[in-house]
């Protein structure tokens, strides 16, 4: 996907040129290939599991909160999108020390 420098807008492909579809600026394609990134191999320990039911131990762990039931300031939590998309995502957590499970609203 490319972007026009002159309006922002996004650019299509026209044979060997991007063509702007708000404007009409073009740039050629030659050797774009280079820029693109891919994602494709990525370390396990990078994956982050959204399901409702997934195990919490040796997710990222929270210090910013506090378990109302033993007071422990440590939690494992993961994050899951629980509203519409403009809302900001729920974290649910589990204490690390006494299991304890709650929700976290930001």
């Amino acid at each position: 996907m490319q972007f026009c420098d002159d309006c922002g807008s996004m650019m299509k492909t026209d044979g060997d040129e991007w063509v702007c579809s708000s404007c009409g600026a073009t740039e050629s394609r030659g050797g774009d290939e280079s820029e693109y990134v891919s994602t494709d191999a990525q370390a396990n320990e990078e994956v982050i599991e959204t399901e409702e039911n997934a195990d919490f131990e040796g997710k990222p762990t929270a210090t910013d909160v506090r378990c109302d039931e033993c007071g422990t300031e440590e939690a494992w939590y993961y994050i899951q999108q629980t509203a519409s998309a403009d809302e900001p995502p729920t974290r649910f957590f589990k204490c690390t020390e006494c299991g304890k499970k709650w929700r976290g609203y930001n």
